[in-house]
């Protein structure tokens, strides 16, 4: 080490000299003030490395990831969290809503729908108002009933309670649009008995509508009213806020099964014989 070296106070020196001149009154000075005084090495564990080090440990008050509450993701992992909650599950009826704001313009579907209904409802409806008051020149109760015994009917009374209910109530709610699956069926069931009826008065294929055991006509009335249990209602009836009315499913193919199941059994139990003479192999 030259001369020159040991007239520099080293960072020891000053500091013992800072203490000096604190006891004497003097202002203390630093060894950084000077450019040319020889700053020290700093030690690498003295450089602070953590927020405790640094006084930015926020302490107790404010919990961490350890102490939050713990949740559980999609995925099954843990989790934890301080401030924000994990988001809620969407109900499935604000998931059924919002189905049905991004479903598309139906256009004139309900529209034709609810011509649909209207020519089978009241067609129905009136077949019901001939039998049970004798309007538009129809038979009357005891006509009606007069006609189901002389058909074969064993039970007559009660032929003719089914059948009027089936057609007049069934066609009322049918105009409505209430309770349409079930009225649907009700009017599936009693032209599928007047149908079966019919073809079982004369041997071949009755498909004529000239001739009073002609099954053409009810033919089409079975075909529009299955189309109705397939299709639903639509937004113009009183189930326009069920399911069924524009998003009918598998209910459907339920709905249609019994009433033909009970279409076979009322005919079986109250007529007898083979509601299918003459069509085909039968």
């Amino acid at each position: 080490m030259t001369d020159k070296s040991k007239d520099i106070p080293n960072a020891d020196d000053s500091a013992r000299a800072g203490q000096g001149a604190a006891a004497a009154g003097r202002p203390v000075t630093s060894p950084f003030d000077s450019p040319t005084g020889q700053m020290r090495k700093p030690n690498p564990k003295d450089i602070p490395r953590t927020d405790e080090d640094l006084g930015l440990d926020p302490g107790d008050e404010v919990p961490g990831a350890s102490t939050a509450h713990t949740g559980r993701d999609s995925a099954g992992e843990d989790y934890g969290y301080a401030t924000i909650p994990p988001a809620t599950a969407t109900s499935a009826e604000a998931v059924r809503l919002q189905r049905r704001n991004r479903e598309a313009r139906r256009g004139t579907l309900d529209l034709g729908l609810f011509v649909l209904r209207l020519v089978v409802g009241y067609t129905f409806i009136y077949h019901g108002l001939q039998k049970l008051t004798g309007w538009f020149h129809g038979p009357g109760l005891d006509g009606t009933e007069l006609m189901m015994e002389s058909g074969g009917w064993d039970y007559p009374s009660l032929a003719t309670a089914l059948v009027i209910a089936g057609e007049l109530g069934g066609g009322i709610l049918l105009v409505v649009g209430l309770a349409t699956p079930l009225a649907a069926g009700a009017v599936l069931a009693t032209i599928l008995n007047a149908w079966m009826w019919k073809q079982g008065m004369v041997p071949g294929f009755q498909y004529n509508a000239g001739t009073p055991t002609g099954v053409e006509l009810d033919s089409v009335l079975a075909g529009a009213t299955l189309a109705i249990i397939l299709t639903g209602p639509g937004r113009w009836s009183f189930d326009r806020t069920r399911g069924w009315a524009t998003r009918p499913a598998y209910g459907s193919f339920v709905v249609v099964l019994l009433a033909v199941a009970a279409a076979i059994a009322t005919f079986w139990f109250l007529h007898g014989g083979n509601p299918f003479q003459g069509v085909g192999p039968f």
